[in-house]
């Protein structure tokens, strides 16, 4: 799926369009860099140094690992298995991903995601395979974001993007468990719109969402959290049992994510 962000400016301009032809369900995802709310610069350090010694006890992130359903109109057209663990005093959220598109063949996605205790990305890499194969690293240092692209056919790319912090959020094309990082990172204290720039790895475009929890709803005869992202255009609802994201729903794409 494809989740198109409000898009902020750019520090560079691909002298000519180059976009990565995937299959999507519709209106889905971004990658992303998040304004911090929670911490102060002293704060992040304290916590960074007691990550090193035990990442799970002190960070944002909570371990999780499972398998997601993928729907559209109702019918399942692809699945997702992932994992986010510690590693080190770092953590790791990966994902893989099988799409079957209407016509040609299916869609592999894979997406690994290296963070900071508090969330902050190191490195990001992804790999698709299809009709061609794609892959691509992303680094982050302090405020910038280094994207080195290779596809198949085509010369290597490398662009940087800018951002107002080194806080990002990663939510690329058909990895889901990366929302549930998202999940995560909203200031459940503070509650109310929260606003995340964002950055979409396969589509080499930065935007903005807000994230706003909507309280406990009804879904499928579960009280479940419901979190609401929006852009200009789209909403998606992400909903939560405790920690564990276990559906994300797109109305406008009429498409649904689905935890076994």
């Amino acid at each position: 799926m494809k989740f198109q962000a409000h898009r902020a400016p750019r520090t560079s301009t691909p002298t000519a369009p180059l976009r990565i032809i995937l299959f999507s369900l519709a209106v889905f995802l971004a990658a992303v860099s998040i304004y911090v709310f929670a911490a102060a610069p002293s704060a992040r350090a304290a916590l960074h140094g007691a990550a090193a010694a035990n990442p799970a006890a002190t960070s944002l992130l909570v371990p999780d690992k499972g398998k997601f359903r993928i729907l559209s109109g109702g019918k399942e057209v692809g699945k997702e298995e992932y994992e986010i663990v510690p590693s080190g005093g770092n953590w790791v959220a990966h994902g893989s991903s099988e799409i079957q598109s209407e016509k040609g063949p299916v869609q592999h996605v894979t997406g690994n995601l290296e963070l900071r205790a508090d969330g902050t990305p190191v490195r990001y890499t992804w790999t698709t395979q299809g009709a061609k194969k794609a892959t691509c690293t992303i680094t982050f240092q302090g405020v910038t974001a280094t994207i080195e692209l290779q596809l198949e056919g085509a010369k290597p790319y490398t662009q940087e993007f800018t951002f107002n912090s080194p806080m990002v959020v990663v939510l690329d094309n058909n990895l889901y468990d990366q929302y549930a990082v998202l999940a995560r990172l909203y200031d459940w204290k503070k509650m109310g719109p929260q606003s995340f720039s964002v950055l979409v790895p396969q589509d080499l475009a930065p935007g903005v969402v807000t994230v706003e929890s909507l309280g406990k709803q009804d879904a499928g005869g579960q009280k479940l959290e419901e979190l609401r992202v929006k852009t200009e255009d789209n909403e998606i609802d992400l909903f939560l049992d405790g920690q564990r994201l276990v559906r994300i729903s797109a109305p406008a794409a009429n498409a649904e994510i689905i935890r076994e």
